[in-house]
């Protein structure tokens, strides 16, 4: 041990007290520089600019370096490895990879401890905190940590040894496993009877959509335990967040996942981008560029479009270079249980591969795109988002009856509002008359929806103004389904009220109408948002609710 003083030997009396005398030793060193000669590890709690370049240079080979003086490290990381390639350094600083922040265990040791009402902080308690911390950092970063530190390509090394002080899996790793201790140890005094669901509980503190998607993870997850219908193909399978988000639904066991991708290009990415996953035992791969089962899949396209201008050349061409058909024919013959898309390209690309290869459901006309919006004071759902530029009264009715019975299957007792700048009839619009006879043919075909309509959207979400204005509204309390005249206003709002409200708030969109468990996400969806539709789209394959 040293100081600003110098090494703490026997007999030193100069800024001396007990805790330090623990360290005292017989040695005639009396310099940091006579005793850092060929060191594994400088820990440093002391002060700026303390550890020179040339002592450095003297330490051992890969010296661990952890300069933790704040403001100024006792030495600059650029410095220390200005003086030696093979530095691995920690500083307490934001700025520079490694920080060591008691802000990565505290809040969460506390949490583990207190949710089993644990008489004592052990040292197991700690300990599992430690191995916690250990265990994440080999994992890949999460997605919120890459964007906030603009690190998007760092994976665990010497650059990243430590999680950021904001990585949202903090709280559930270590919590746990804090628990757990705790209940191992006999200081727990309201042990958990299952962790599993505890982790699932504290979802909620991470993500927005945690609290509401916690059922429907269960169920994913059960059907994939029991051998149900789970086999995801993912079709942009080479894109960073779908590989992100197959990460974490092969380690949740949300689904089976298939990518669509170059086996040499997944491989690199995986590297790149620090994840876990083995091609061929956690997930499926379709090489778009050669598959033994793509002259069926062709030839089947252009059986289904030769009538429809598509000769066989295109066929084959079409089916090696579009990555949504190759992905829908595997749903079509039954190499896949479902398929998310889109998260590259526009809507309706993907959107006219799924028409052409999958179709409508039978017995129904149309599609629409269904968004779910968790905000604070709220849930409210949108359609149709997507699809339908100037919907008929007997479209909007239809896909209002499909996003009722989606909420319905989600727990979420609809309320319907059908918007327009009308309010009960209050002006000519052509929506207004639109949104009227949408009234009527909804309540002929699903006399049990709560529905009403045409009304203004503060309308929709305000009781009290409501009922002032129309008594007898057949709709009460607030309105959680918002159903657009078209896709313009639901576009608009569904953006407006997802960037407003902050944060990783929306669920969707959910394609209603599909006659296969199908979902386009969009260019702007999260890894959440994509691990959530994962889920949602084994539900689709067995036709699960939240409640089983």
């Amino acid at each position: 041990m040293t100081d600003l003083e110098g090494v703490v030997f026997e007999g030193r009396t100069v800024l001396m007290d007990p805790d330090k005398a623990r360290f005292a030793q017989k040695t005639d060193a009396r310099k940091l520089a006579e005793v850092i000669q060929g060191a594994d590890v400088f820990l440093g709690l002391s002060a700026g600019g303390v550890l020179k370049p040339e002592m450095v240079a003297a330490m051992g080979p890969r010296p661990l370096i952890l300069a933790l003086a704040n403001p100024t490290p006792e030495i600059l990381p650029e410095v220390a490895h200005g003086v030696r390639d093979d530095v691995v350094m920690a500083t307490g600083r934001s700025d520079y990879p490694n920080q060591v922040n008691n802000v990565l265990c505290f809040p969460y040791i506390f949490r583990g401890a207190l949710d089993v009402g644990a008489t004592t902080i052990t040292r197991e308690m700690e300990m599992a905190a430690v191995h916690a911390i250990a265990q994440l950092a080999e994992e890949e970063q999460n997605e919120v940590v890459a964007a906030a530190y603009g690190t998007y390509d760092i994976s665990f090394g010497p650059e990243y040894l430590i999680p950021k002080p904001f990585d949202p899996r903090l709280i559930v790793r270590i919590a746990p496993a804090v628990a757990k201790a705790a209940m191992d140890g006999g200081v727990a005094t309201r042990p958990l009877a299952d962790l599993e669901a505890y982790e699932e509980q504290l979802q909620q503190f991470v993500y927005h959509s945690g609290a509401f998607m916690k059922p429907l993870f269960s169920a994913a997850k059960r059907i994939v335990r029991n051998g149900g219908k789970s086999r995801i193909v993912f079709t942009e399978g080479e894109d960073e967040r779908v590989l992100r988000a197959v990460q974490v639904v092969v380690d949740e066991g949300l689904a089976r996942p298939i990518l669509v991708g170059r086996p040499a290009v997944l491989l690199s990415r995986i590297e790149k981008f620090g994840l876990r996953l083995r091609l061929g035992e956690d997930v499926e791969v379709t090489n778009p560029e050669y598959d033994e089962r793509f002259h069926q899949y062709w030839t089947t396209y252009w059986e289904l479009m030769c009538r429809r201008g598509i000769t066989k050349e295109m066929a084959r061409v079409e089916m090696r270079r579009r990555l949504t058909l190759i992905g829908a024919m595997m749903v079509h013959l039954g190499d896949a249980d479902g398929m998310v898309c889109g998260t590259v390209g526009a809507y309706h690309d993907h959107l006219r591969f799924v028409d052409e290869v999958i179709g409508r459901r039978p017995g129904h006309n149309v599609y629409a795109a269904m968004n779910i919006l968790l905000l604070n004071e709220r849930t409210v759902v949108l359609v149709d988002t997507h699809v339908n530029d100037e919907p008929t009264a007997e479209q909007i009715a239809e896909f209002t009856v499909m996003a009722a019975q989606e909420m319905a299957r989600m727990n979420l007792a609809p309320k319907v509002a059908l918007l327009s700048r009308s309010n009960f009839g209050s002006g000519s619009s052509a929506s207004g008359a639109k949104m009227r006879r949408a009234l009527e043919l909804v309540r002929e075909a699903a006399p049990e929806i709560e529905i009403d309509g045409e009304m203004h959207g503060d309308c929709a979400l305000d009781e009290a103004l409501r009922m002032r204005i129309l008594p007898s509204s057949t709709l009460r309390g607030e309105a959680n389904l918002l159903v657009c005249p078209n896709v313009d206003a639901g576009n608009i709002a569904y953006n407006l009220l997802k960037t407003a409200a902050g944060g990783n708030v929306a669920v969707g969109p959910f394609l209603l109408g599909a006659n296969a468990p199908v979902h386009i996400l969009t260019s702007s969806s999260t890894v959440r948002r994509i691990i959530n539709m994962a889920a949602m789209t084994v539900l689709d394959a067995n036709r699960v609710d939240a409640a089983v």
